[in-house]
Formats: C-alpha cells, structure tokens, sequence
C-alpha cells in the first residue's frame, strides 16, 4: 500500500539523510583533493599577508568561503591554494608578489600544524590523509608569474610550486589566454610558441603538472598533444552545459580522455549556469557530464572558492563538500566514481606526472628571444646581442670617442 500523501516529504528527508550519511562514510578515509582555492588572495588584500593580525585568525575568521572550521565539516583532505598575482603585475613585480603569495602558505602551515601539512608530492598527500591534516600544495595562477624565464620556473618547483596554469586572463609572450577565443584578445603564439613548448617540456622534466584552465583552445590542444604526462585544468566546467570561454570543449573533453587528464569542475556561477546564480543540482550537472563525455576518470573539483564573487545555492562555502558528494550518489554514481573524483583521480594524474620527470636529464636553457619581451623595465644580461659593459677594448674606445672629441672643443 503506498504511503499517504504527507508521508512524501518525511521519505525524501529520510532518504537525503543516508545519501549523506554515506558521502560522510567514503569521506572519513577518502577525503576531497580541491583543485584552486583563492584563500591566500584573500590574506593578501585583507590583511597584506599578516597573518599574526586577530582579525587573520583562520579558526574564527568569518569573511571567507574558507577557514578551518569549514574545512573540516566540509572533509577536505587536499587543497591546492593558489599563488595568483593578476596580469597587471607581468613585466614588472610578478615574480616577487608571486614568492610573496607562496610565503603566505608555508607560514600557514607554520602557524597552524594542527590543520595544514605543506607537501609537494602525491606521498605527502597520502601521509596527511593519514594524519588527518589538510595536504597543502601550490598552484602558481598565471604563466606571467615565471616572467618568461626557465630558471623562475625551476626556483618555484623548488619552492613548492606542483602546477603552473599556462595563463591567466592575459597572454603571456609565450601563451595565448582564453579571451583569444571571445575576441578580447589577439593572438600571439596561435597556442604555445616555441618558447611555451620549451617551458612545457621543463615543466614534465621538473614533475609540475601542467594546468590548462584561463588559456585558449589552441593552446589547450597544444598542451595536450605535447605533454608526456597527463594534464589538468584545475577550474574550469563543461562547455556544452555552459558556453563559456573558460569551459572545456567536447573535443578537448576527448582529448582528456585520451591522455588520462583531469577537469576539476568550477563552482563559480558564471561558469555553472552561464547566469549569475545556480544551484548546486546545475554542478552535478557537469560533473555528470565530463564523466560521461571524458570518462569518470577525468572528473574532479576545483572549486575557486575566495576567489569568486558568486557561488551556487547549496554550494556557498568549502563546508559543503559532503551535499555534493550525497548528490552524486543520489544520481547513481558508484563508490569508485565518487572516491576517483574526490582524490583518486587527481593522484593518479600526480603520480604519472612524477614517474615522468626526470632529474638526470638536461634542463631546457634557451631563452626566450630578447624581441618577444616586454623591455622597458628589464636588463638585458645574457644576451649576446645586447649592450654590456663587458666590451673589447676597441669597442670600448669607439664609444667613447665622440666624448673625447666634445672635451676637446671645450
């Protein structure tokens, strides 16, 4: 006999509770990996990276999508944190507001042990899973933050650094970004110039995973068919659901496939619904998608949270990690899928990307030519071609002789 009709609504109730009851369960010991988490551009504007400031306490503060008390009711086990600095900084401080912004998330694991473990391999990730801290990595946002320089690139692999997205929204001399495909933008490189595979091939050497969200199709293309290793796209959604530029293409979408890569969704409205709100049901939507197109392999999260302005109903701050796992497993996905996209997939991309890397082999040392950089505020050290004052003799002396002649009309 069915149940009456006011019966309907305590039987939905009864049935979300055991969808999240079980996304708690696979949870406790296969926590979310998120891909791009803006929060130390929040340290920097609000507080200028001081974090000793009261207001700057991450266990109280309350003006963020992120803090520790919501990390941890939203199970996250994994954060990539974003070193972003934006375009206006290319070809002046980038490279030092980058350090600065990188600084910021070894003093938070400094400051707060407890919570963040500061790791720079797949294994560290698995150790903090272990010991129930926040595995926290370095995403730098913004191929401008290595300043076109192969030795920027090594210093931050050194420094923590484990994915570099290609740009952000500007073309480096090297790259083109995603507003190439809007228009806004022009062209440079129709992808990846010369220069852009070398920085590629050095980045699959070192072991820093190749990020594709903010850079144009072609160079997402370009990307995928040059690397050896799998890549991701750290924030971006499904175009077909949501056509904007900053989504991913079913014939990119393929292309993932092909190479074992890894989408890790965007919450950000504007990217979920192509409008300025959306419900959480719209980012299970993509999730549902890429899997279907790319393959439950390819599916993971990064959520932009502190770094958008607009977030779905359901999905507002990183505590809500668990009502989108009881969705996913509302909508039938299994308990492998669902453990792949909490962490599983993004280390198995990780690990291929470190069984790639090779420290015996060569680096890459060609510059970038001197004519494809922003030169009003560089010197120009190391180029054969440029002034120095490590002249001949004799070309020293023809420089100067035009001073000499004027000193003897005197």
């Amino acid at each position: 006999m069915c149940p009456s009709w006011w019966l309907w609504p305590l039987v939905a109730v009864c049935a979300a509770d055991v969808y999240r009851e079980e996304a708690e369960r696979i949870m406790q010991d296969t926590p979310v990996i998120d891909g791009h988490n803006d929060l130390p551009w929040q340290l920097l504007t609000k507080f200028n990276n001081r974090l000793q400031d009261e207001a700057a306490n991450l266990t109280t503060l309350a003006s963020t999508h992120t803090n520790i008390p919501k990390l941890r009711a939203g199970l996250v086990g994994g954060q990539f944190w974003s070193a972003y600095v934006p375009c206006d900084t290319q070809n002046k401080d980038a490279v030092r507001r980058t350090l600065e912004q990188m600084d910021v998330v070894h003093r938070m694991c400094e400051m707060y042990p407890e919570t963040f473990l500061c790791v720079t391999s797949s294994a560290g990730i698995r150790q903090a899973f272990q010991e129930g801290r926040v595995a926290s990595l370095i995403g730098v946002e913004g191929g401008h933050s290595i300043d076109s320089s192969l030795g920027v690139l090594r210093v931050l692999y050194r420094l923590g650094m484990r994915y570099l997205t290609l740009t952000h929204s500007c073309n480096t001399p090297w790259a083109d970004n995603w507003l190439v495909d809007t228009g806004s933008d022009e062209a440079q490189s129709q992808g990846l110039s010369e220069f852009g595979q070398r920085v590629l091939r050095e980045m699959n050497r070192l072991g820093v995973m190749v990020d594709l969200a903010h850079v144009s199709v072609a160079t997402m293309k370009a990307a995928l068919q040059l690397s050896t290793a799998p890549v991701i796209f750290s924030h971006s959604s499904a175009y077909s659901l949501c056509a904007h530029r900053r989504n991913v293409p079913d014939d990119v979408l393929l292309l993932v496939n092909e190479t074992g890569s890894l989408v890790m969704v965007n919450f950000y409205n504007d990217y979920v619904s192509c409008s300025r709100t959306a419900n959480l049901s719209q980012v299970a939507d993509h999730l549902d998608y890429i899997k279907k197109v790319a393959g439950a392999g390819a599916v993971g999260f990064g959520g932009d949270f502190d770094g958008v302005t607009r977030l779905p109903t359901g999905l507002e701050d990183v505590s809500k990690y668990p009502d989108l796992i009881a969705e996913l497993l509302r909508r039938n996905w299994t308990e492998a899928e669902v453990r792949g996209a909490l962490a599983e997939n993004l280390l198995r991309v990780f690990e291929a990307v470190e069984q790639v890397s090779n420290s015996t082999q060569a680096a890459e040392e060609e510059p970038i030519p001197l004519e494809q950089l922003g030169t009003s505020c560089r010197m120009q050290y190391g180029y054969s071609d440029a002034p120095t004052l490590r002249r001949q003799p004799g070309a020293l002396l023809a420089s100067l002789a035009p001073l000499i002649f004027s000193l003897r009309l005197l």
